[in-house]
């Protein structure tokens, strides 16, 4: 178990980005939350195993259909007590 903070930039408002993470974060059984940033970006903090880790962050380089990701930021952070998923 492991926690990361993915940063996710391009056309990631208004796109259902936050709501479509949060699906595929319970489908792979992470908890955490995803909210949106000043900058117009998304913060991701995700809990989970490695493998469900990898996942997510590999959809999270592609988005929903009405998403544009230019960039993608990773960095581990200590592991989270949370349970569920919210977004913000």
């Amino acid at each position: 178990m492991g926690c990361r903070r993915y940063t996710v930039h391009g056309h990631v408002q208004g796109v259902w980005f936050r709501a479509s993470t949060r699906e595929q974060a319970v489908r792979l059984g992470i908890s955490g939350h995803a909210i949106n940033l000043a900058d117009g970006g998304v913060e991701v903090l995700a809990c989970g195993s490695a493998d469900a880790l990898d996942t997510l962050g590999e959809w999270l380089q592609r988005g929903p259909d009405l998403a544009r990701v230019d960039r993608v930021t990773c960095e581990p952070v200590g592991d989270s007590v949370q349970s569920g998923f919210t977004t913000g």
